[in-house]
């Protein structure tokens, strides 16, 4: 991406919003200024995190940078708002339970640019308005033939925070992957309502572990720690664990079995671009290659993961299509 020009020194990133929300229809901004608001603290290690990386990215560049952090979905209207009002000509909102929102107030404000996450292709997307597809359920299918051939009683969980559309797609593409995977295993997927509770990962990872499910495919932010504290009882070599996001495989390498990897800064800093050459909509769909990846651990047997590497390039070269079903797991 080629550098901002004409900028005042970058503000620090940290920097605390204090400013009066306003109704739409506000003035062009700076596209030179970029915000951020994040669902959860920067400090998680995980998906905020990786936004927080990617807005570092874009300092770098040469934009002005500011975010708000653990922003919920009721609030997320108003920091939308007072971001505009501040001047800021890019506001992207990290995580898809903002879409909507991020829409209707770009609608308010066609002469600010918006970026929002969604799972899929949305309808009437504004005309101001990028879209990241996080394409969850693509990355996933190469787990649930890892999990496939990992497990040993035939028993996979998946282990979901908030039970939203993009986790049922996860939850679809598992069976897909299982399915596919030619071995005879069921998946059970519980949602503990909340992705960062650390007490009630424990709590649900422990019952799936009770149940007979011995790979266990985590889909949580600070959530998974609870998830590592469970499996400790868990026999090694016979039972595994799978995160997302980010690698944490140093918080239980023994039944580690894998990451589905995330990097927002190549779709930010590629969006940044375009809009400096003045496109202002279009979708970034997320992929192998793409910022996204599959990591698997070295403690994984070399047949398992051999199946899921394959897996994964069958998904890249077109010989498998990942089902998208957003609908409701029984």
């Amino acid at each position: 991406m080629r550098s901002f020009k004409s900028l005042a020194a970058a503000t620090a990133l940290g920097l605390t919003l204090s400013l009066s929300a306003c109704g739409g229809g506000s003035s062009a901004g700076d596209s030179h200024k970029v915000a951020g608001l994040f669902s959860g603290p920067v400090t998680d290690a995980d998906m905020n995190a990786l936004g927080l990386e990617a807005l570092k990215a874009a300092e770098e560049d040469g934009a002005e940078t500011s975010y708000a952090e653990s922003v919920a979905v009721p609030d997320i209207e108003g920091k939308l708002r007072q971001y505009v009002s501040s001047g800021y000509g890019v506001v992207w909102t990290h995580g898809s339970q903002f879409y909507d929102a991020t829409a209707k107030v770009a609608e308010e404000n066609p002469d600010v640019n918006f970026i929002a996450e969604f799972d899929g292709v949305p309808e009437d997307q504004p005309d101001n308005l990028w879209v990241i597809d996080r394409n969850f359920h693509t990355v996933f299918y190469p787990l649930g033939v890892l999990a496939a051939n990992l497990t040993t009683s035939g028993k996979v969980g998946y282990l979901g925070g908030l039970s939203l559309p993009f986790s049922y797609a996860e939850a679809h593409a598992l069976e897909q992957g299982i399915e596919d995977s030619g071995k005879k295993a069921e998946l059970k997927s519980v949602w503990t309502g909340d992705f960062n509770d650390t007490v009630k990962a424990t709590q649900f990872t422990s019952q799936l572990l009770s149940g007979g499910n011995d790979v266990i495919i985590s889909s949580l932010n600070l959530g998974v720690m609870g998830a590592f504290e469970a499996m400790k009882s868990a026999p090694v070599g016979k039972s595994w664990i799978t995160v997302k996001y980010t690698d944490k495989s140093s918080n239980d390498p023994e039944h580690y079995a894998a990451t589905v990897l995330y990097d927002f800064t190549e779709p930010i800093t590629e969006i940044l671009s375009k809009i400096d050459d003045g496109e202002t909509s279009g979708i970034y769909v997320m992929n192998f290659g793409k910022g996204t990846d599959v990591s698997i651990g070295d403690s994984v047997p070399a047949p398992a993961k051999k199946a899921a590497e394959k897996a994964v390039s069958d998904v890249e070269d077109g010989t498998v299509k990942v089902k998208l079903d957003q609908s409701e797991v029984k």
